[in-house]
């Protein structure tokens, strides 16, 4: 119950533990922030908008690979999001298997970029889970990730063309600075009205209803 409470005051009042200013939600955002998947296959989890509802009767031993079998290149990019937030809580209840999983991402990425022939996935996934993981150091008590650059994988992925939209709304969550960063405005730039990532951009900028040619005239660039 106490691990419960602080992960929740955590979210709920901490957003000062990054300088990333966000309009609809608290907390550090790769954590704190569920994302809408629809019907898609993730990890189990309890349902609702309850941003920690993991299914109690999940073995977490499993993580790595159950993780694993759900990061699919033909996936959407949001739908990994989702899953490796998920993880990263489950994570907490078994630091081992979140550590295996990490070690097993990080590998597979490395090994498409020594091969030559980089997976933007691959990268992408690694990257993601690495800035999630350091977004929770303050919950695991240490940072898992310390010294490894995730957000440059991410970057390395967004470069790539997979995606567009949703890895940049990612690579927007990761970056401190003044709200909107160039990353949330590309993103809602090439974003398909309808699509599942423009419900997930509507959803995180707290404009309720709004449609994504409304995101646009509102997050035009500013000079």
């Amino acid at each position: 119950m106490r691990r419960k409470l602080t992960i929740f005051l955590g979210c709920a009042l901490l957003p000062a533990l990054l300088t990333l200013s966000k309009p609809a939600f608290a907390g550090p955002p790769l954590l704190c922030h569920p994302f809408e998947i629809g019907g898609a296959k993730s990890l189990p989890w309890a349902g609702g908008r309850n941003f920690n509802s993991p299914d109690q009767a999940y073995d977490a031993g499993r993580l790595a690979q159950d993780t694993l079998s759900l990061l699919r290149s033909d996936t959407p990019v949001i739908v990994h999001m989702e899953t490796l937030r998920r993880a990263a809580l489950y994570g907490i209840k078994d630091q081992r298997a979140e550590y295996e999983l990490l070690a097993r991402l990080t590998a597979r990425a490395l090994s498409t970029e020594t091969g030559g022939k980089p997976d933007p996935v691959a990268l992408f996934d690694a990257g993601y889970l690495i800035e999630t993981l350091k977004q929770a150091a303050w919950l695991y008590k240490r940072n898992l990730a310390e010294g490894l650059d995730g957000a440059a994988l991410v970057l390395k992925a967004v470069a790539s063309g997979v995606d567009t939209p949703s890895m940049e709304f990612a690579a927007s969550l990761m970056h401190d600075g003044k709200w909107p960063n160039e990353h949330f405005r590309r993103a809602v730039t090439v974003a398909t009205e309808g699509s599942l990532v423009a419900r997930n951009l509507v959803l995180y900028s707290g404009e309720k209803g709004q449609s994504i040619a409304g995101l646009r005239t509102k997050y035009a660039r500013k000079q």
